[in-house]
């Protein structure tokens, strides 16, 4: 499991907040409320991980809306970089 004791909080640059919003209708607090329900999947993102370390997530919002989101850690703060409902394939992932 991801250890999460060292986070402060969020980091959102304007310009993601705005893009998750404008290409899959994703708000940003939709993104936080992911990270406090359980069950949530983290995993490492090695693909992507060229300059930093980056993660990927299967969560749900509080209303219980499927996302998929892509983050980093910086100066103990979440940093979400992309953020979008599950396809199918993490679907059933994350019900197992």
């Amino acid at each position: 499991m991801f250890d999460f004791s060292s986070i402060a909080g969020f980091d959102w640059d304007k310009g993601n907040k705005q893009k998750n919003w404008d290409k899959h209708q994703v708000d940003f607090r939709e993104c936080e409320e992911v990270f406090f329900n359980r069950p949530l999947i983290v995993g490492e993102d090695k693909t992507h991980s060229a300059y930093e370390k980056r993660f990927n997530a299967l969560g749900q919002s509080d209303a219980g809306r499927l996302l998929f989101l892509a983050f980093t850690i910086r100066n103990d703060k979440i940093r979400v970089v992309s953020a979008r409902e599950q396809t199918e394939k993490e679907r059933k992932k994350y019900a197992r």
